[in-house]
């Protein structure tokens, strides 16, 4: 053994190893053969998937129950934020044609209106006619 960090180094005679090293060239996989190989040689086997299919099937199953039921929810949400914008506006309708109702009901307004039409105001009340039967 060699101490380093001494002033002199006794040379030893280097062994030469010779390496042989090879290049492998990497074939381009296509994708037939990856999967080939990933249910053949390994990963997944045939009985495997197949054994897992129906799990798989039911997995994707309530999936798409689960994204039906995002759309259902996100209609039925804009759906109610319509209604409710419908509702707010017959609500002001409904305010401003009462509102506008009774303006005019009034007993001063409708006099104007019927003025023009020749009709005037009872000054004096109204009489009852009294029929006897055997004017009849």
């Amino acid at each position: 053994m060699n101490n380093r960090f001494r002033e002199h180094i006794d040379e030893e005679p280097e062994e030469e190893e010779e390496l042989d090293i090879r290049i492998k060239k990497k074939e381009p996989v296509s994708e037939n053969q990856f999967f080939k190989k990933l249910f053949t040689e390994g990963v997944v086997s045939k009985e495997a998937a197949t054994e897992m299919l129906p799990f798989l099937i039911f997995l994707s199953v309530l999936g798409m129950l689960y994204i039906a039921n995002s759309h259902m929810a996100i209609k039925n949400i804009r759906n109610i934020d319509q209604l409710s914008k419908e509702v707010k506006e017959m609500s002001w309708e409904y305010k401003s044609l009462k509102a506008d109702l009774m303006f005019k009901s009034k007993l001063t307004e409708v006099a104007k209106k019927v003025d023009t039409l020749g009709i005037k105001e009872l000054t004096e009340p109204p009489k009852k006619i009294v029929i006897s039967s055997n004017e009849y």
